[in-house]
């Protein structure tokens, strides 16, 4: 499945606004319904107004009404080429928990491909999530 998502991550990547910084990101997530929703990184000029592109895939999938993150791929790179790994953001792995459990796979790619493969637990241990709330 990380195929298909790296795929869609890399087209999203490729439609990013990153009119500031040059640095492209895209993001995809296998919800549990099956299906696949991605995103972009959105700049605005009035930093810190913008979107990660872990954010909108994230936003994407609850505007479809799924609710868990089976997997999500992350891609980024200077001018929309993939670089060195491009980690989800300390605001993103707080997204990214709220949608998943443990068996939750983060895929991040670099410009050789697969960097690494993480659970919320390796990227935001002790994390607060849903389940503290119950």
């Amino acid at each position: 499945m990380s195929a298909r998502l790296l795929k869609a991550a890399k087209a999203a990547m490729a439609r990013a606004y990153a009119r500031y910084s040059r640095f492209h990101v895209g993001a995809a997530i296998l919800a549990d319904n099956g299906k696949v929703y991605s995103g972009c990184n959105v700049e605005n000029a009035a930093y810190p107004l913008g979107n990660c592109a872990e954010a909108a895939a994230i936003a994407a999938m609850v505007g479809d009404g799924a609710r868990l993150i089976r997997e999500i791929a992350v891609i980024g790179g200077k001018n929309g080429k993939p670089g060195k790994a491009c980690m989800p953001c300390g605001g993103c792995r707080q997204r990214i928990r709220e949608f998943a459990d443990a068996k939750t796979r983060i895929h991040v790619y670099d410009a050789k491909g697969l960097h690494g493969t993480y659970t919320c637990n390796d990227l935001l241990p002790e994390s607060f999530g849903p389940g503290h709330l119950k």
